[in-house]
């Protein structure tokens, strides 16, 4: 009867701690990044009254006699299974899913969480604002991408961050260039006396506005096209030639050292059969840049693929920038049939403010600035373990490493095993209809066993009235 009452008091404490962890899981229903607990139970030591015995040649075996002493609370599991996710709209929040866990730092120890709920402090540093612990990571260097080679460390993005000026350095043509093009047949010159000169189409010399043609000089030129079209020509410094297409004007856009913004134009011009000019050698734009063009002839094969042909632009500055080269890649365009579409792209530009930043699913921090340029900030780390279940619950959704959870290292989010979901937070991973589930079932056995000591307590109380 002794026995029985020790049991039943073993039992009550075993139900009481499973209540305690059922009554934890419930109250941290709505906490973020939440990983319920598990309370399992095993027996404990058994009393022996007698041991097995083997088999003989006239008699079986018999097994042993033994009567448990009661429950022991086995294990207190942390059951790490995602969470739902939460779109939140904040655009510093973060949602993990799978085993990673974010690693935070208080400027000595480290942490692990769960909880996404990040934004940014007064000195740039992404953190957990109900602590101030930093959130860790590497940190860029104004590229597109993030080097994840070297130590993590605090993640910090100054607000109002400025970018420095890029001078152009390179530009890249692209698109086509028609094959097609309607020629010019004749042309007539109107010159500055009012007379009219009619250019025949055996003359292949070039003429521009401003030519001296006889005693005046040209003030316009209509064009007679082969497509039967005109075309009236009355300003510009291009120059038309019969049995040649109109030219077409590009534009490049350049960035001196400076950060200041020069349109230079480049005209192409098509000198014979798959084979284009590009024009002119030197010009003075209207700010004073002069911009020298050095270039051989472009030429594409009876295909239309580029075949040859180079060009760059030197450029010498009257507001105090350094003089600049842009090399320019001619190797993108075609030459079929139909439209002229061609077009340049490029590099460099004016100095920049930062003026937002966004986290994309591989935890790269994404810096836009005033200027349009975007830059890699940094990227956030996740940290993995062996058994995350081992960890120790440090409170403020909190974990520690523990002897038995294995190390805890840093990785990208991709190397990590787990995906990211920004703008958006991991919701407890409490199942209420299971936690209340357990709670009848613990409420039943704490009764049980309740009623284990006040029946064996009766028994007692026979035993001693029998005196009486």
């Amino acid at each position: 009867m002794m026995r029985s009452l020790y049991s039943g008091v073993a039992g009550l404490k075993s139900q009481q701690t499973g209540m305690d962890v059922v009554g934890n899981n419930i109250a941290n229903v709505n906490t973020n990044g939440f990983k319920s607990g598990r309370a399992t139970f095993q027996d404990t030591l058994n009393q022996t009254l007698s041991g097995a015995s083997s088999p003989t040649g006239t008699t079986g075996g018999t097994n042993p006699k033994q009567i448990g002493l009661g429950v022991g609370v086995g294990t207190i599991d942390t059951l790490f299974t995602d969470g739902s996710i939460q779109s939140t709209g904040k655009n510093t929040d973060l949602c993990l899913s799978g085993q990673g866990l974010f690693i935070v730092n208080d400027g000595t120890n480290s942490y692990y969480t769960r909880n996404g709920a990040f934004q940014f402090d007064a000195k740039g540093n992404y953190v957990m604002p109900g602590s101030g612990l930093l959130v860790q990571g590497w940190m860029g260097n104004n590229t597109s991408t993030v080097d994840t080679n070297g130590t993590i460390g605090n993640i910090q993005i100054a607000a109002g961050k400025t970018m420095a000026a890029k001078a152009t350095t390179t530009a890249t043509y692209s698109k086509n260039l028609s094959a097609d093009a309607a020629t010019i047949k004749t042309m007539t010159l109107t010159l500055a006396d009012g007379t009219t000169v009619t250019v025949p189409a055996t003359d292949t010399a070039s003429y521009k506005i401003g030519d001296t043609n006889g005693t005046s000089t040209i003030a316009s030129m209509t064009l007679n096209m082969s497509d039967s079209t005109t075309k009236s020509i009355t300003t510009g410094t291009t120059g038309y030639a019969n049995g040649s297409c109109l030219p077409i004007t590009t534009t490049i856009a350049v960035y001196d050292s400076l950060g200041t913004a020069h349109t230079v134009p480049v005209v192409l011009t098509k000198a014979s059969s798959n084979t284009w000019n590009l024009s002119p050698a030197t010009q003075t734009l209207t700010d004073g840049t002069v911009a020298t063009l050095t270039s051989t002839a472009l030429k594409f094969t009876s295909n239309g693929a580029y075949t040859s042909g180079t060009a760059s632009l030197a450029l010498t500055y009257t507001d105090g920038a350094a003089a600049g080269a842009v090399a320019i890649d001619l190797t993108g365009l075609t030459q079929y049939a139909g439209e002229s579409n061609v077009a340049a792209e490029a590099d460099g530009y004016t100095a920049g403010t930062l003026k937002s930043v966004s986290i994309d699913s591989s935890g790269i921090i994404t810096g836009t600035y005033t200027n349009s340029q975007k830059i890699a900030e940094a990227q956030v780390a996740v940290a993995t373990c062996n058994n995350p279940s081992g960890l120790t619950k440090s409170g403020s959704s909190l974990y520690s490493a523990s002897n038995n959870s294995g190390t805890l290292t840093a990785h990208t989010v991709s190397a990590s095993g787990s995906s990211l979901t920004p703008s958006a937070l991991e919701m407890s991973n409490v199942d209420l209809a299971s936690e209340f589930s357990t709670m009848i079932v613990t409420q039943r056995g704490f009764q049980s066993n309740s009623k284990i000591i006040t029946v064996s307590d009766e028994m007692i109380e026979t035993l001693v009235n029998m005196k009486r």
